[in-house]
């Protein structure tokens, strides 16, 4: 077990479950989302654009290892909005600690954030967001709203809420399980 692994299982408790997620957030709004679509060749796709500018954040967290996953939607992306999903995740996951891979974006780093006893917030280098997996997922759950038009935010917030629904464990864990983060998880014997 590596000496990092072994600190941390000594300060938290042998008997003490350890969990890997991965955290982000993504704005969504009344912009349609544009996409590739498939047509003969030589005919010109055509779709109908909204250019509406209300938007919503969705804040998630994933679990690369089992596809479990949490989210919840706010009006603005901050420090205050972001201390009060980790405090309603870290409510959830109670009983067990809970590494946290995120960004370095200003929201997470404030210094007024109360971080919950339970969660060890990891923060990746900055400006790489190809190494968190909840943005592939991301990409994921925008794909199937790819030219919708939503008459107002509520619509739009109900509607990614059903596809969220939709989402199963097992597709979660296809789209964020990377093979070297669950590698390197289950050799450190992290849950």
């Amino acid at each position: 077990m590596p000496l990092a692994l072994e600190v941390l299982q000594e300060f938290v408790g042998a008997d003490t479950p350890l969990r890997y997620f991965c955290q982000d957030e993504s704005r969504w709004g009344l912009l349609t989302l544009s996409g590739r679509v498939i047509t003969l060749k030589g005919v010109k796709p055509e779709g109908r654009y909204q250019w509406g500018r209300s938007t919503f954040w969705l804040y998630g967290l994933v679990e690369p290892l089992t596809g479990e996953s949490y989210f919840e939607q706010f009006d603005h992306l901050n420090s205050e909005h972001f201390e009060q999903f980790i405090h309603q995740f870290a409510a959830r996951y109670a009983e067990d600690v809970v590494v946290i891979q995120m960004d370095q974006a200003s929201a997470h780093r404030a210094q007024e954030i109360d971080w919950p006893e339970n969660i060890i917030p990891l923060f990746q280098p900055p400006y790489t967001p190809e190494v968190n997996p909840i943005e592939r997922f991301w990409k994921h759950l925008k794909t199937p709203l790819q030219w919708e038009i939503f008459k107002n935010l509520k619509a739009l917030r109900q509607r990614v809420q059903e596809v969220l629904s939709e989402m199963t464990q097992d597709v979660v864990r296809s789209v964020t399980g990377w093979d070297f983060i669950t590698n390197a998880v289950l050799s450190a014997s992290l849950n």
